[in-house]
């Protein structure tokens, strides 16, 4: 059984009937929620928090390197619980702004004496100044299976960015909701805000999904645990942000696993392995991104790894290639499994043999129109800054947790072998 996109309005409908004064800020969860969807015309995933007094829906981009939440305040902010956050305060020390400037217009973005940073929009490469702010966020909690109370937080921290920082976004979205390794990103206001376990949990889908902060169970339609599912891998940090949109020299804050190798049909490919690896300057690895579509690999990883998908296939006829994608077939000449079609399987190689992330057909491969489908990764090219990006076609349908305090990162590799899916928590009933 699937829940379809509709409960985003369900989800709202709840939400906004119940102001900060009534919501009770008494309880303490175990786990918070938000619904997450993918908009078609841009690939993106968009979450959507409840903000300000009134409370009103906020779309935003979710951006899994970023450090902070930013919003446009710039058009149609308006809030009585709206306060900037003022230099030399300790909301603005935990940011660790080193900018405190003066705007005299008092409005939502502009204050006398406030501390800034710098939204990003990684899809437009523009950087603007914003002041840094709080406001009311509201938020349901969950018992892991469906929607629970819903909680407050009167001082949520976010930075305020301006209209045009919004090009490039999917259709209505006002901003971009950071998840990065920061201490100001959303998942660790939250954990900060209800004294929750430092972790979080993304759960995409090619339609509706999930997030989760906090702790399990993670229980989707019909009555699945998937977090008993979990396989572990460390996450590695980045020594140096290049790879990443701010500056250089910080620690990044994107979220890096340790691939040491690549297999197709459990059969080593070629590759140079000095490339998995993490150089002092930041350049190297693989990390995951929810803003690339598909994943990307250093062109010389990519040769290697569609020749050898090619090879494993090399008694079904090829398509004509379909840009992006090098490698295509048609659709009646592949099988169809419950994991998708029936493709060689790709696995990268973590810290040790028996450690792997397993990728299937359904996210192998991509139907382009009614008779192609081709293979979902695309060449970064030679000169990149990190070797492999795990883009969100292949993410989606597994269960990802990010578990902050031990550095670790639990995969579950599809779900459809479960028989269900990341559009399968429960967002229609309340506990």
């Amino acid at each position: 059984m699937k829940i379809v996109p509709s409960f985003l309005f369900f989800y709202t409908l709840i939400i906004t009937l119940i102001s900060p004064s009534i919501a009770s800020t008494l309880i303490q969860p175990k786990a918070l929620v938000l619904p997450v969807t993918k908009d078609s015309a841009t690939s993106q995933y968009v979450t959507l928090i409840h903000q300000r007094t009134p409370l009103l829906p906020i779309k935003l981009t979710l951006d899994l390197s970023g450090q902070f939440l930013w919003i446009n305040c710039e058009k149609g902010y308006v809030s009585s619980t709206y306060h900037p956050a003022h230099c030399t305060t300790k909301q603005c020390s935990i940011t660790k702004s080193k900018f405190c400037r003066n705007c005299f217009l008092s409005k939502p973005g502009c204050n006398n004496n406030t501390c800034n940073l710098f939204p990003n929009n990684i899809f437009t490469h523009i950087n603007e100044i914003g002041e840094v702010a709080l406001d009311v966020v509201a938020i349901h909690s969950t018992n892991g299976l469906s929607l629970g109370k819903i909680v407050t937080v009167k001082n949520f921290l976010f930075t305020c960015g301006r209209t045009n920082l919004l090009k490039g976004l999917a259709s209505g979205v006002k901003g971009m909701a950071g998840f990065g390794r920061s201490e100001i990103s959303v998942p660790s206001l939250f954990a900060s805000a209800f004294s929750l376990n430092k972790k979080f949990s993304i759960c995409l889908s090619s339609s509706s999904g999930v997030l989760f902060f906090g702790d399990g169970p993670f229980v989707f339609l019909p009555r699945i645990d998937v977090s008993k599912f979990l396989i572990f891998t460390p996450l590695i940090k980045n020594p140096d942000n290049s790879a990443g949109p701010i500056f250089h020299g910080r620690l990044g804050a994107e979220y890096f696993i340790g691939v040491k190798a690549i297999r197709i049909n459990e059969k080593l490919i070629s590759l140079n392995t000095s490339l998995l690896s993490i150089g002092d300057e930041g350049e190297g690895g693989t990390k995951i991104s929810t803003l690339n579509p598909y994943t990307i690999m250093e062109t010389s990883i990519y040769n290697s790894f569609v020749d050898a998908f090619a090879k494993e296939l090399e008694d079904v006829p090829k398509a004509k290639a379909i840009k992006p994608f090098k490698l295509c077939f048609k659709l009646k000449d592949l099988g169809v499994t419950r994991v998708g079609l029936a493709v060689p399987t790709i696995d990268f190689m973590l810290q040790n043999k028996d450690v792997f992330w397993r990728m299937f057909g359904a996210n192998s491969m991509v139907q382009v129109n009614n008779k192609v489908s081709c293979l979902a990764f695309l060449d970064g090219g030679v000169e990149v800054t990190t070797s492999i990006v795990i883009g969100g076609y292949q993410l989606e349908d597994n269960f990802l947790q990010f578990d902050l305090v031990n550095s670790r990162l639990g995969f579950s590799s599809s779900l459809l072998f479960l028989q269900t899916t990341c559009a399968n928590f429960n967002f229609t009933s309340s506990i």
